[in-house]
């Protein structure tokens, strides 16, 4: 395994086994970021570490642990504004604190791109709750990809920095904690050569960036047309990635993203169901044209996801508003809205609805 700093500054094309973490903050570099802010929490805080491992007169980006989140969105901000690309990070419950300055830019051109990374933590294994921040996305019309593995979160930001910067716009990118943590092999791109300067792009006439009183309408309708385009792109979007059953064309199938996506990918090879996966790529907005051709292909739907019934309650909404026939299948138990996503799990919640494909581990023996 190679050391932080080389992980950062190693200039040309390499595979290499590193952490979630790690690739990301190798894609901020591949992508030419210029500003990284943050304010420290777990699962979140190795992204800085590799940040930092490059001293500072060999940086081609500035970044800082912020006095506060809100401080580190709003500098961010300002960076994209000024025409350079930004990413702020922090942990689930570090959104709140950000929230005041956060829900407005959507509505704002920020025509150097921004990435907001968010470590959601379901388990609670170091926040004081499980937090689900899909919740934000759709509350600030700011578009959310959602990796499942580090190849893939180096790849999602990647593109989540290439769409912002269409789109001038920000983009979520929301990891959980073992996407965080886990190690995998990652293949790597080159560092771009040379890399823009510090110059100042801002122009008053992308404005305005005051969003009050009558402003507020036609600054919202280009947000909601942002968030639509990017909707569009996400239909066609490669990744959205389908799992067909081994059995050949199959009548059932399950929708999920993120990491429980790849739990159900194992959970129906183990069990050798004839269930079809779609691993979506991004949970806001969704692909609808993508999912409606997947459930009117299937007679039956199963919506796999961890914490709250975000997919669910879109994907239900999307079948209803399309006149869709497919039946749709979901976690049944206020249990199954807590905790982390594993293939055990996602057996045992299938089984629920299709105990003759799937059948349900038995239960852990007590500690006592």
């Amino acid at each position: 395994m190679i050391s932080l700093k080389e992980l950062m500054t190693k200039h040309d094309a390499f595979t290499g086994l590193t952490m979630g973490n790690y690739a990301l903050a190798r894609a901020m570099a591949e992508a030419g970021l210029k500003v990284a802010t943050s304010y420290p929490g777990s699962p979140t805080p190795e992204i800085g570490a590799a940040l930092l491992s490059v001293p500072p007169a060999e940086r081609p980006y500035y970044f800082e642990f912020s006095t506060n989140e809100k401080v580190a969105i709003e500098i961010a901000a300002g960076a994209s504004m000024n025409g350079h690309l930004s990413a702020c990070f922090f942990k689930s419950v570090g959104l709140n604190v950000a929230a005041d300055s956060l829900i407005q830019l959507s509505m704002m051109e920020l025509i150097g791109g921004m990435v907001v990374i968010l470590g959601d933590d379901p388990g609670a294994n170091s926040s004081q709750n499980e937090q689900d921040n899909r919740h934000f996305a759709r509350m600030s019309y700011i578009p959310m990809l959602e990796p499942a593995s580090p190849r893939e979160a180096r790849e999602m930001f990647l593109e989540a920095a290439s769409i912002s910067r269409r789109l001038r716009m920000p983009v979520f990118l929301r990891l959980t904690t073992h996407v965080c943590h886990a190690r995998e092999r990652v293949d790597f791109g080159p560092l771009p050569a040379g890399g823009e300067g510090w110059e100042s792009k801002f122009d008053p006439k992308n404005g305005p960036y005051v969003p009050v009183a009558a402003t507020v309408f036609p600054l919202k309708e280009k947000a909601l047309r942002k968030q639509d385009e990017f909707g569009r792109l996400m239909d066609v979007s490669a990744m959205n990635r389908l799992f067909p059953a081994a059995s050949g064309p199959a009548r059932l199938g399950i929708v999920s993203a993120g990491l429980p996506a790849l739990c159900a990918v194992e959970a129906v090879a183990a069990a050798g169901a004839p269930v079809d996966v779609l691993k979506l790529g991004s949970t806001w907005p969704l692909p609808s044209e993508k999912l409606c051709d997947f459930m009117g292909s299937h007679e039956e739907v199963f919506v796999l996801e961890d914490l709250d019934r975000v997919l669910e309650t879109g994907i239900k909404a999307l079948a209803f508003d399309r006149g869709l026939k497919c039946r749709i299948h979901s976690r049944r138990e206020a249990a199954d809205l807590m905790g982390e996503m594993t293939p055990p799990r996602a057996a045992a919640m299938l089984a629920a609805a299709w105990p003759g494909h799937f059948k349900a581990p038995p239960p852990r023996p007590s500690s006592e």
